[in-house]
């Protein structure tokens, strides 16, 4: 005899001791028996024994039959509401699909249908709750049947279920959860997968930081999220775990809907999904529940006295239960009731008997016992890894095939199948039309529904649109940073920090500023927040910081303002769009700053990015140590040229790259105000710079021009009526060698030059295109003129724009400039060395501004060609080198 490969040498006393463990479990039940076992496994470290670590048990529900609490609903009624809710979804996707081609997806939401139900009727709070709601992420792909319950409490008519996505005439209902497309409805946009477990672990941790803020009681209140066992695969989702694990978020429960398949096939056709996160959630220490089997395997079970049912539970790898439930009864008889003894058990079992031996996630009692165990456990967070079967009640045109995931047609019969299967009310004549089911006014199902949400605290998903207005401070608060910097250098870094600091003291706003920051407060010159707001920490600081004896030195505090979040932007992104979206989630606004290297926001984190823009989100996102050619030293990974590119790719991002620290307060302060107290549902990026250099005072009237994204910086000399004038536009710290260059062309060469700062081409080139929209659509009105062919049309010669980005940034205005239009950039890959040389390697310093400007003009016949040939050769150009973009 042997057990897991090892020879038992006495089998005697091995039964000896497993009798002992089966008196305690009859006589004093399992904590004891638990406790004793442990007891044993402890001295056994002790004395030495090599104890391999399992974080998985037997392959059955961990909560047994005599722990699981009583299903307090009614389940005749529950079932007829799950009954309608299921047919509802799949008459809103077949009918979409009768006349178009928008597609839809059937069988998720018929794997989670009973996991969902459970969740509405028994334990998730809605916004009137006594702390306020529960935040529910909901996976992505059973949209239909959050519809169509939704469509049964008389939340969407008829006419919207059957404009499912199809959007654009206002009628329909969005594809998958967008709160942009329907703000009043969906919070969180789940359907990427991967991005909902982590936004939910920040969510959670969010709400604590609020309440150890003493801001908002955020007690009782918890975070679900549902999630799919082949989305667990995305490295996001199973990124932030030892972080909920660690901090003890019991606020947090994750509910992974295991019905095995991904859109193409098994999760793990050869191995156990259920097992493989059982035991990573459990190492990264988490209370893991897992819901495996229906209330109809619990005789059997209890027969099972050898324990051979388990094994072959265990035995089975998820590939073969997924064929199990593609077939019948007879199939499921003889493939895994596989041997003498296996056969015996179901022996007085008919086909149709086994057919329906429940999978957990099936099982309302199953369910509501691991909710009530996951809403009430303390100290972790939870996973409830429940197994459900994909295309659940479809029958043979669904359940349980690799297809499964792509239907979104059904057959007459199948159909047929679908109404006699739940006993619906849908005569013969009328099944072609697949006709949606409503509950009648007055009716026992409509009231229960309507009771149960009513006593959770209302309506889920459910969304709030605007908070209190804050008072933000008027812009002659920031007066000391309009002025000239006179002797002082500083970068605009230093300046953007400064302005945090003065407003998270202000009254007003002070205690909602948010600053966040992945591990790099020394690089920003952020350390002086340690000391000022302290470092939030739910557990306070438990050591002596080492640098204990300095001013500013590493204070971590319960009660802590600023978050520093460790190598993690995309956890630190999720802590902002927490911060960013409580407005909506927590009735409070917040004012987030996220400050991070800029090449490792948009570039690695933009499908974040993207959530938040969906999610309405308001704050202010920093890239630091920004531009190409800024961040000297760094290289190729660090050097950002494109993040500007991408920022305007959200259509609600609101980007600018600032030049002068006066710039800086006039957008922080725009931005306060048209998102903080106009409540607008947009995000500002602002790129920051670590060169330090003076800064002159605003030139009078800017401000407006400023925030439009252009204004006048100096104009140039009067000249005589044969000067040759050109406009130099410019941004960030190519700016400051846009201004150079002017010099160069007026010293050198005798030309003028009208200089213009434009912090945001990005915001140019969107009000050039409404405009030039306006007028494409209004022919027979008087053209408008954007804003920037305003600012141009009244000056003379060519246009040169020079940036530290790609060339894309600035050429997003080309068609909006009235005359020739020159952009210098910073195509191709960083790399290190001095400013200067960078700025040369890229033909975006002083001299090669100088020298494109001189070519446009020798292209419109200002000067000669030589004029060009002799800038070229007086600045030490090298002509016939490689282009930078290909080295």
């Amino acid at each position: 005899m042997s057990f897991n490969g090892q020879p038992d040498h006495d089998p005697q006393e091995t039964r000896e001791w497993l009798d002992a463990l089966g008196s305690v479990l009859s006589a004093e039940g399992t904590d004891r028996a638990h406790f004793l076992v442990q007891r044993m496994i402890d001295e056994g470290h002790r004395s030495g024994m090599p104890l391999p670590f399992s974080a998985t048990t037997d392959y059955v529900n961990t909560i047994p039959v005599e722990k699981q609490v009583k299903f307090p609903g009614d389940l005749a009624i529950e079932q007829r509401i799950h009954a309608y809710t299921r047919w509802n979804a799949m008459a809103m996707v077949v009918r979409a699909n009768k006349h178009t081609n928008v597609g839809g997806h059937l069988s998720s939401f018929a794997s989670a249908a009973t996991l969902y139900e459970v969740g509405f009727n028994h334990f998730w709070h809605g916004q009137s709750w006594k702390n306020g709601g529960d935040l529910v992420l909901i996976q992505g792909h059973s949209s239909p049947g959050i519809y169509a319950r939704a469509f049964l409490l008389g939340r969407f008519t008829e006419e919207q279920l059957d404009h499912f996505r199809q959007e654009v005439d206002g009628k329909g209902i969005s594809s998958y959860p967008h709160p942009w497309l329907m703000p009043k409805f969906w919070q969180f946009p789940t359907v990427s997968m991967g991005l909902g477990p982590l936004m939910a672990i920040y969510q959670a941790r969010f709400m604590r930081y609020l309440q150890d803020r003493e801001i908002l009681n955020t007690e009782g209140r918890k975070v679900w999220a549902f999630l799919g066992d082949g989305e667990m695969d995305e490295p996001e989702s199973m990124g932030g775990i030892g972080l909920a694990g660690r901090e003890q978020l019991d606020n947090l429960i994750f509910v992974v809907n295991a019905n095995l398949q991904r859109l193409d096939g098994p999760v793990r056709g050869n191995g156990k999904i259920i097992q493989e996160l059982e035991g990573v959630f459990r190492g990264a220490g988490w209370n893991v529940i897992k819901v495996i089997w229906g209330r109809h395997w619990d005789p059997l079970l209890a027969r099972d006295k050898s324990g051979i049912l388990k094994r072959r539970m265990m035995e089975a790898v998820d590939g073969e239960y997924q064929t199990y439930k593609s077939r019948d009864g007879a199939y499921v008889r003889e493939h895994f009731f596989n041997t003498p003894e296996l056969k015996e058990m179901v022996a007085d079992y008919s086909d149709e008997d086994v057919w329906n031996l429940n999978r957990g996630g099936h099982d309302p009692f199953k369910v509501y016992a691991a909710y009530h165990a996951a809403a009430n456990h303390k100290g972790q967070p939870t996973v409830i890894l429940a197994k459900t079967i994909k295309g659940y009640q479809m029958g043979e045109e669904g359940e349980g095939l690799n297809v499964a995931h792509q239907i979104k047609k059904l057959s007459d019969q199948a159909i047929r199948k679908i109404r006699d299967r739940f006993d619906l009310p849908v005569p013969d004549d009328k099944l072609d039309d697949v006709p949606y089911l409503k509950f009648a006014e007055g009716s026992r199902e409509l009231e229960y529904m309507r009771s149960r949400r009513q006593s959770l605290g209302g309506y889920l998903p459910s969304r709030r649109t605007h908070a209190e207005p804050l008072k933000v401070p008027d812009i002659s608060a920031f007066e000391r940073f309009l002025k000239s910097s006179e002797d002082r250098e500083p970068s605009t870094t230093m300046v953007l920090v400064q302005i945090l600091q003065m407003l998270a003291r202000d009254k007003e706003i002070g205690k909602y500023v948010v600053p966040i920051v992945p591990d790099e407060a020394r690089t920003f010159g952020m350390e002086g927040m340690f000391r000022q707001m302290g470092i939030w920490s739910h557990t306070g600081q438990k050591y002596t910081p080492q640098d204990a004896d300095q001013l500013m030195f590493y204070k971590e505090d319960r009660r802590g303002q600023f978050l520093e979040e460790g190598i993690s932007e995309a956890g630190s992104m999720c802590d902002w769009i927490a911060a960013a979206t409580a407005y909506s989630t927590h009735g409070t606004q917040m004012i987030p700053f996220f400050i991070f290297y800029s090449m490792f926001g948009f570039q690695r984190i933009g499908d974040f990015c993207w959530a938040a823009g969906d999610m309405r989100s308001r704050g202010f996102l920093v890239g630091g140590t920004s531009g190409r050619t800024t961040l000297n030293g760094e290289g190729l990974q660090h050097e950002d040229g494109h993040s500007h590119v991408l920022s305007s790719t959200v259509p609600n991002c609101v980007s600018f790259d600032p030049t002068f620290g006066y710039e800086v307060a006039v957008i922080v302060q725009d931005g306060l105000r048209r998102m903080h107290k106009e409540q607008q549902d947009i995000y500002y990026y602002l790129t920051v710079l670590n060169e330090n250099y003076p800064h002159p005072a605003m030139p009078e009237g800017a401000a407006e021009g400023i925030v439009r994204g252009m204004y006048l910086f100096r104009r140039g000399g009067a000249g005589g009526k044969k000067t040759p004038r050109v406009q130099l536009l410019g941004s960030g710290a190519i700016f400051r060698e846009v201004i150079a260059a002017a010099d160069l062309l007026r010293t050198d060469f005798g030309i003028e030059s009208d200089l213009w700062g434009c912090p945001s081409f990005t915001e140019l080139a969107r009000e050039g295109h409404a405009t030039s929209r306006w007028n494409t659509l209004h022919p027979t009105e008087p053209a408008k003129r954007p804003y920037v062919a305003q600012l141009l049309q009244e000056t003379e010669g060519p246009v040169i724009a020079a940036t530290d980005y790609i060339r894309t940034f600035a050429e997003q205005i080309r068609a909006y400039v009235p005359r020739r239009y020159v952009v210098l950039g910073t195509d191709g890959y960083g790399r290190s060395d001095t400013r200067e040389k960078l700025r040369r390697f890229f033909e975006v310093d002083r001299f090669h501004v100088a020298v494109a400007a001189l070519k446009a003009l020798a292209d419109e016949g200002a000067l000669p060609a030589t004029r060009v040939a002799e800038a070229i050769q007086k600045y030490g150009i090298e002509a016939n080198r490689p282009a930078p973009w290909t080295v």
